[in-house]
């Protein structure tokens, strides 16, 4: 079997791989079970780049020290509607988690609240932190900067993050619209795999270490990625930059990569969150019609709609080979689809 090649796994053998591979390479139960739950959100979402393929970034950053799987972070509110916490070189999932409960009850009672958190390892999929406090009824925004892998233009070389944004909107009867993006054309994973598989990448998702625009993805590694949208998308990449910044988190410029090296990155977070039933406009059923009046007209609804959790995951064999011989356990292969 090619390396390469896909292999359905049922979800909760996956699942179980993945929880007890991070565990015993030092992730804490709360942290494995965190970091599965988000995985397996991406892979419903089709968002497999950070899916349980990411889950091996994670496994190699425990391993060379970048980070600490076992981190307690430390959070308090500081305002009445802001919450810091610092994540202690631990995942964002750690700290949003630990204070979550208290990131609703202010957004729930002042109208809006503020979460923000530094000193954390890379962020996998935003729209997991929006989305869940959309279920909770709540509008929700966030920002996480990671360390520089974007050029602001051909030329300019890494100075800011790849730096996504994601936002979440409740609708009727338990129902989001997320949407989760990127500021660089394409995120920085679908590039590395894209040079795993010696495969070219599209025009404009990257320039080279001269600075030139290449489809080389070994090439683009060495370089930077683009923005998309030329200046408009380096534009949300700096919003990004500066909201996470509010942290007191580090720069994408002075972070220390996410793959490689032995220093955590310190990267930061910024979530708001929003109660707009406290506008007494009905917006929730009022935004829902919206959406369905825009779609009976053709238009699609952004972002990824949530769906019914798949009950079989598509994991390449080289990703199941790693985490099964982490986990000590062996996998008989399903032969059906998704």
């Amino acid at each position: 079997m090619s390396p390469l090649s896909e292999v359905a796994v049922p979800r909760e053998e996956i699942a179980r791989i993945a929880r007890t591979a991070l565990q015993l390479s030092g992730a804490s139960t709360a942290v494995a079970d965190l970091l599965v739950d988000a995985a397996l959100f991406a892979e419903d979402r089709g968002m497999r780049g950070v899916g349980v393929a990411h889950l091996l970034d994670y496994l190699h950053a425990i391993d060379a020290g970048r980070l600490d799987g076992n981190a307690v972070p430390r959070w308090e509110r500081v305002a009445p509607g802001f919450i810091s916490c610092d994540a202690q070189g631990g995942t964002f999932h750690a700290g949003f988690d630990a204070a979550f409960d208290e990131l609703v009850t202010a957004a729930q009672s002042l109208g809006v609240a503020v979460f923000v958190q530094s000193g954390a390892f890379a962020g996998g999929q935003l729209g997991w932190f929006t989305e869940r406090l959309s279920t909770h009824g709540l509008v929700a925004l966030g920002a996480i900067n990671s360390n520089a892998l974007l050029a602001t233009a051909p030329g300019t070389g890494r100075v800011l993050g790849t730096n996504p944004m994601s936002y979440s909107f409740p609708r009727m009867e338990q129902q989001v619209m997320t949407v989760d993006q990127s500021s660089s054309a394409a995120a920085y994973v679908n590039v590395r795999d894209a040079a795993a598989r010696g495969e070219q990448i599209p025009e404009g998702w990257a320039v080279d270490a001269a600075g030139e625009p290449t489809v080389d993805s070994e090439a683009a590694l060495e370089g930077a990625m683009l923005p998309f949208g030329g200046y408009k998308g380096a534009n949300i990449a700096w919003m990004v930059e500066l909201l996470a910044g509010m942290s007191g988190a580090n720069w994408s410029i002075d972070a220390p990569s996410f793959d490689s090296g032995s220093e955590h990155p310190g990267v930061g977070m910024f979530i708001l969150a929003l109660d707009a039933s406290k506008l007494q406009n009905d917006f929730v059923a009022r935004a829902d019609a919206h959406v369905v009046r825009l779609s009976t007209l053709g238009v699609r609804p952004p972002g990824t709609p949530r769906m019914l959790p798949l009950t079989e995951i598509q994991v390449r064999a080289d990703v199941l080979d790693q985490l099964s011989t982490r986990a000590g356990r062996a996998v008989q292969p399903s032969t059906g689809g998704r």
